[in-house]
């Protein structure tokens, strides 16, 4: 196999992450048996015969999430051994580590990390399920609580005056827009006034791609310990810039280019306002029972 481990990310469990040639996320089975500290691959096929069988009862397909296959492994001196192996599935993962000896202390690491991440995904897909008004709403409401958290890390970094906090928008704005700041990017989505803010009026993908500007500037900012607003400044510009890089790589559309919605983020609040309750409203037709009255 081919295949190189991901970049390790904060988890063990992210270190051994691998993506096959069709950009699939998989785990190999023999290098999450190590890390959960089994000797031999061989005590660790019980395991993964209890977690095939839970995933049967639970109606999955199995080989959708655990799929056998052979690899070589260096034996010394050039000389090589062909050897089974599972390709995992992040819930035949949680599954695993669910039927793995809980005696062993990173096994419970691995269940609540798996747990979580599975639990993520889920997550992920209703979200992409939901009509895109619904995904704009969930998406703007998540933008505010991680800029509020950017600006907490920010403060921290040494930007403390409006003006130090503007600089600072900007910069992410210039990586991520290509030279755009927000002011140019108002401009350019047909904005008027001052009271409608950039954010109200992008779509999921645009929203979606600030959000990882977002996070992955906040995260840079703490981890790093970074002091001083010049600083600050360069690493929201640095992060901005990469997370267009890595739009550009996957061939996606510039967020400067992704259309701009009819409908503010304001309208459709006040559309599922009304939506709820005219969904709350008693019908003609209900019956009186909370009431306590006889027909």
């Amino acid at each position: 196999m081919n295949d190189q481990p991901t970049t390790p990310r904060i988890s063990p469990f992210d270190a051994i992450h691998r993506v096959d040639e069709q950009g699939k996320e998989y785990w190999s089975a023999r290098e999450l048996g190590k890390l959960l500290g089994y000797g031999e691959y061989r005590f660790f096929k019980n395991a993964i015969q209890k977690a095939e069988e839970a995933c049967k009862q639970s109606g999955q397909a199995v080989p959708d999430h655990f799929v056998h296959t052979h690899g070589m492994i260096a034996l010394g001196k050039g000389a090589k051994r062909k050897v089974e192996d599972v390709r995992l599935t992040r819930y035949a993962c949680y599954l695993l580590v669910e039927n793995a000896d809980p005696e062993k202390p990173i096994v419970a690491l691995g269940q609540t990390y798996f747990a979580v991440q599975t639990r993520r995904q889920e997550l992920t897909d209703e979200l992409a399920a939901l009509p895109e008004e619904q995904k704009r709403l969930i998406l703007r409401s998540e933008m505010a609580i991680f800029n509020q958290q950017l600006n907490e890390a920010a403060q921290r970094a040494g930007v403390m005056t409006p003006e130090d906090f503007s600089t600072f928008t900007d910069h992410g704005y210039i990586g991520l827009y290509g030279g755009l700041r927000e002011n140019d990017i108002h401009a350019r989505k047909g904005l008027t006034s001052e009271k409608q803010k950039i954010l109200d009026y992008m779509g999921s993908e645009e929203l979606g791609a600030n959000i990882f500007r977002a996070t992955q500037t906040d995260a840079k900012l703490r981890r790093e310990q970074i002091k001083g607003k010049e600083k600050a400044n360069q690493t929201h510009y640095q992060v901005g810039k990469k997370v267009r890089q890595t739009i550009q790589e996957l061939g996606g559309t510039m967020p400067e280019d992704l259309p701009t919605p009819e409908k503010s983020i304001q309208e459709l609040q006040r559309n599922e306002q009304k939506r709820i309750e005219q969904k709350r409203q008693p019908s003609l037709f209900d019956t009186p029972e909370s009431d306590g009255l006889q027909t």
